[in-house]
């Protein structure tokens, strides 16, 4: 043993000593040292020390055996620091083909390995088991088509263009550039409605100053709420009690009130209604894709700021389009540079690092419907429920959502032909 004053093991040392077993007669040193240069001394130690390693080493091995092991853990598992092996991390499958199953193939109460219910396997899966829908699957009733498609297709034979407007990042003004499409159309004398399907962040009422309004509804369905003759609005925020309550809704109760407004609301004949969208590629994009499939969709316009960091998230919204067989009009470049309105001078705010909205659809062969910049004025139309041109009709912004507007009457007039 260390003779150190401090060493770990002389305490060890003391407490053995202290305990009430009795001490062992001590041997003196002289003794031990005779003993030891005796051979048969030698042999006995010998003996005893292999004897004691082979009892330690049958010890240590019945006591890693017996060790529980937690769930799902590997031989090459770091426990207590100490692997055994290179620790093999295996990468989440992030396959894409899952979404792109329409909504009806999955229902809404099924395990997330559902295959479909038009999968040869729908019902006999091994993730088929315990779900609600197995019976029905493997019976083939489940692969009868939703109903709710027609339904929508018939609500909606009055309206000439169905537009999608989709962003995969949030906050690159896709609710604001929504609202003055939808009074760009208006004011070129055509009816159009607007549809705010963003059902956690429904900021439609407000930017078409219809707060306070509320729905009503008749033996025809939900009536709309009117900013004037020509355009007609349906949002869940006309239906909260305070504006300020938070909607907390899974995915199910999502693609309810969705598969409502469409079936449900009498749009009458419209030359465009305009479907706002919340941002990504989930519940509320699967139910509208699904519900309209029938309804001879124009497509998606797609709103991106003109940083990499925003564009990156619109590459993928552009293969969600793709994958699920969406025509897309073309992508709108929003807060694209700052004109200083004392000196004319442009600032590129977001600066376009990757060459902008632009070069990404040249190199996606995507049409490209123009830049909208950032313009103080656009802010306080949407506090004020008004459109742009109203406020500055002669700005550059109001001029560029005009552009904007004609591009998209030219694309969708084009699928007519």
């Amino acid at each position: 043993f260390c003779v150190g004053s401090n060493c770990r093991q002389r305490s060890v040392t003391a407490h053995l000593s202290s305990s009430s077993r009795p001490p062992l007669p001590a041997r003196k040193p002289e003794v031990l040292w005779a003993t030891m240069a005796e051979p048969s001394g030698r042999l006995t130690f010998v003996c005893g020390a292999v004897v004691g390693a082979v009892a330690a080493g049958a010890l240590s091995l019945a006591l890693t055996r017996a060790r529980p092991r937690a769930a799902g853990r590997d031989e090459g598992d770091i426990v207590n620091g100490v692997t055994s092996k290179p620790v093999e991390v295996a990468q989440p499958d992030v396959s894409s083909e899952e979404v792109v199953v329409p909504l009806q193939e999955r229902p809404d109460n099924a395990p997330e390995d559902c295959v479909g219910v038009s999968s040869e396997a729908a019902g006999k899966a091994a993730g088929c088991a315990g779900c609600p829908n197995q019976t029905l699957c493997a019976s083939g009733e489940a692969k009868k088509p939703d109903p709710a498609v027609a339904e929508v297709r018939d609500r909606l034979s009055g309206v000439k263009r169905k537009i999608l407007v989709l962003s995969g990042k949030g906050g690159v003004g896709k609710s604001t550039v929504s609202a003055q499409l939808a009074f760009g159309f208006a004011a070129r004398n055509l009816d159009a409605g607007l549809l705010d399907v963003d059902i956690c962040g429904p900021s439609v009422p407000r930017m078409l100053g219809l707060l306070g309004q509320d729905v009503h509804q008749s033996s025809e369905g939900w009536s709309p709420v009117y900013v004037d003759d020509r355009l007609a609005v349906m949002s869940i925020g006309f239906m909260l009690p305070n504006q300020d309550d938070a909607i907390i809704w899974r995915g199910p109760r999502k693609n309810g009130l969705i598969k409502q407004f469409l079936t449900d609301v009498n749009w009458g004949n419209l030359d465009a209604l305009i479907i706002d969208t919340p941002p990504g590629t989930s519940d509320e994009h699967l139910s509208i894709v699904t519900y309209l499939q029938e309804s001879s969709m124009d497509g998606a316009v797609i709103v991106t700021t003109p940083q990499e960091v925003s564009l990156m998230d619109v590459r993928k919204e552009i293969n969600f389009c793709r994958k699920v067989n969406m025509r897309i009009i073309g992508v709108i470049e929003n807060m694209s540079g700052f004109v200083c309105p004392h000196c004319n001078t442009e600032q590129a705010i977001f600066a376009p690092s990757t060459g902008g909205a632009e070069e990404m659809c040249r190199l996606m062969n995507v049409p490209f419907l123009g830049r909208i910049p950032l313009d103080s004025k656009v802010a306080q139309a949407g506090d004020a429920g008004v459109p742009l041109s109203q406020l500055n009709p002669d700005s550059t912004v109001a001029k560029a959502i005009d552009c904007v507007v004609s591009k998209i009457l030219f694309e969708t007039d084009v699928i007519k032909a």
